[in-house]
């Protein structure tokens, strides 16, 4: 499915900065991308399973009003990093650190949604130092392989997929937390996933299936904000609340009618939330 010209044009200006520097960064023997605009304190956005840093775009436009933003490309995403062996959360988290200490970043906010809440999870409680605050939304902190995530694993690993297949754009649309309105969004929703090969979903899938950080949370001492959707029907809002009080001092935020793409839906609110915790981390040093 592509977004069709007209309706691209409503998102074109949430979707593009205008003003951002994008360059290839090198990590241990491979490649990601890497874009930055806004001025300020520095955010480090880490993205979800499929949608790369693209579909943060609208999210990182809105946060650098009043911030630095810094977007990366997972590793196989668009320009892949080489790497072997099995991949991890533990090997992703490795990449953000990576990633930090070369942009000489000191102790930067980092935000992940979804799949890349989990790597900013793994960050945090194996690199504290690396990290001056933490905000996650959509994730929990162990993987539960539902029945759905096993079919969906499944078939993205044995069955190629054309663009646009009606099978996985449901998926997406469980994103929203409810059957999302036709229109600008559910489009550019659909359009941004499909960008992400389905090897590299299926892999992903697979490398949550281990992930489990609940006896490692404590090692988290960086301030902290949880927020969830009401709607969320990927991680329930209650996994997400447990998650927030297995961090000590942590700050728990409800995105009201909110599905697992908040970030999108719910932008300003979103905003509000992330932009108080910059603040507060500041204040903190004062």
């Amino acid at each position: 499915m592509r977004l069709a010209a007209k309706r691209r044009d409503v998102w074109a200006d949430l979707a593009d900065s205008g003003d951002w520097e994008s360059r290839p960064v090198f990590l241990s023997g491979g490649m990601t991308e890497v874009i930055r605009f806004g001025q300020g304190e520095p955010i480090v956005l880490v993205p979800g399973l499929a949608g790369g840093w693209r579909l943060l775009a609208p999210m990182a436009r809105l946060l650098a009003r009043r911030h630095e933003v810094i977007l990366y490309g997972l590793r196989g995403e668009r320009v892949p990093l080489i790497h072997s062996g099995e991949e991890t959360i533990q090997g992703y988290a490795s990449d953000l650190a990576a990633l930090i200490e070369h942009l000489g970043l000191e102790r930067p906010t980092v935000l992940g949604v979804s799949f890349g809440g989990a790597v900013a999870l793994e960050l945090a409680v194996g690199h504290p130092r690396l990290v001056g605050a933490l905000g996650l939304y959509g994730v929990e902190p162990r993987f539960r392989m539902t029945l759905g995530a096993t079919i969906a694993r499944r078939v993205l690993e044995g069955f190629p997929l054309p663009s646009g297949n009606r099978f996985l754009n449901q998926f997406f649309n469980l994103l929203h937390g409810c059957k999302p309105e036709p229109g600008p969004l559910a489009d550019f929703v659909v359009e941004r996933c499909w960008e992400t090969d389905q090897g590299v979903m299926a892999r992903r899938l697979r490398a949550l299936e281990h992930f489990d950080v609940t006896d490692r949370l404590w090692r988290i001492d960086a301030p902290t904000l949880v927020m969830a959707g009401t709607r969320d029907v990927i991680v329930p809002v209650e996994r997400q609340r447990a998650l927030a009080g297995g961090i000590g001092g942590s700050r728990f935020e409800v995105l009201e009618g909110a599905g697992h793409i908040g970030f999108l839906t719910h932008r300003v609110a979103f905003e509000r939330h992330v932009h108080r915790l910059v603040r507060d981390r500041i204040g903190s040093l004062c």
